[in-house]
């Protein structure tokens, strides 16, 4: 009976149930992806990634309560070695689980659980991500160093309008100036042709003398 164990018995008794899981982990760890269903793969989730933690320390210790698990020698080379290579930075997540649909027959939901670091496709597909956001940031900054040219473009189009009617207000002053003086000549010459009379009235009385 149960009495409270809540973990997923997968129908089989204890002793078969260990012996499947230790199965599954060699696999995984040989093959770095197993097909399988999605109750197992979470099972084996838990299962294996304890283990992953554990061989982070090389030690003595630490390679025989991994053997207990796996029961297999190369899996423990394969575990200390190339796996902690690739996993040694990683704080935890190993595993990845894709759902890959439902098997034929008894309609059971079927999954891929993979060690993450070895899938070298989702790696690739990580970076080009990367490198569009700054492409995006260049971008925008493109648009302003534009706009600023645009903006440089009007004010300097507007300099020159101002300069061209200052050019015009200084030509209309120059040509006003000879007509402001017109007047000045005139009275200057008014007293001269004044004068003249004066002089030819009085040699007239002095004639008539």
């Amino acid at each position: 009976m149960r009495h409270g164990k809540k973990f997923n018995h997968l129908g089989r008794t204890a002793s078969h149930r260990k012996a499947m899981l230790s199965n599954m982990a060699k696999s995984l760890l040989e093959h770095k992806r197993i097909s399988t269903t999605l109750a197992k793969a979470k099972e084996l989730r838990k299962y294996v990634e304890p283990l992953i933690t554990k061989a982070k320390e090389d030690s003595t210790h630490n390679r025989r309560v991994a053997f207990g698990y796996l029961k297999n020698k190369e899996a423990i080379k394969l575990l200390f070695g190339e796996v902690v290579e690739k996993v040694g930075n990683r704080p935890g997540g190993y595993t990845r689980i894709i759902k890959t649909g439902y098997r034929l027959g008894d309609n059971a939901e079927m999954c891929i659980i993979e060690l993450v670091d070895f899938n070298e496709l989702m790696l690739k597909e990580e970076q080009p991500a990367k490198k569009a956001g700054r492409r995006r940031s260049r971008r925008g900054s493109g648009k302003s160093s534009d706009t600023a040219g645009t903006g440089a473009a009007a004010e300097t189009s507007e300099k020159s309008e101002s300069k061209s009617t200052k050019t015009e207000g200084s030509d209309e002053v120059v040509s006003e100036t000879p007509v402001s003086e017109a007047p000045e000549a005139a009275a200057a010459d008014e007293p001269k042709a004044s004068e003249e009379q004066d002089g030819g009235e009085k040699e007239d009385d002095k004639k008539s003398e």
